[in-house]
């Protein structure tokens, strides 16, 4: 199923600026093949739900690998069955 995902990672306990996580976590989404749009508060990202969750644990588990021990996830999911849309889509459809 095509999703409209809008992720959001918080490594806890790692003090005030959490960037070095956030730019490994970016990379990792660059490296997806996935349709991402990074935000000030997160990533929007479509795609299979399947691969969506998938990349979501790839995140997590690399900020394990980093030694993050407390990880605060929001995982919003949009879906649209009655047509194809894209994230641009719905942009261009409120301009």
């Amino acid at each position: 199923m095509k999703v409209s995902a809008d992720l959001c990672i918080v490594p806890m306990g790692v003090g005030p600026s959490v960037s070095p996580y956030v730019r490994a976590i970016k990379a990792i989404i660059e490296s997806s093949g996935l349709t991402a749009t990074m935000h000030p508060n997160g990533t929007n990202i479509e795609g299979e739900l399947s691969e969506i969750c998938a990349l979501a644990e790839r995140c997590e588990a690399k900020l394990a690998e980093l030694g993050v021990q407390r990880t605060f996830f929001t995982l919003i999911f949009s879906t649209r069955r009655d047509k194809d849309q894209s994230m641009a889509d719905k942009l261009t459809a409120v301009s």
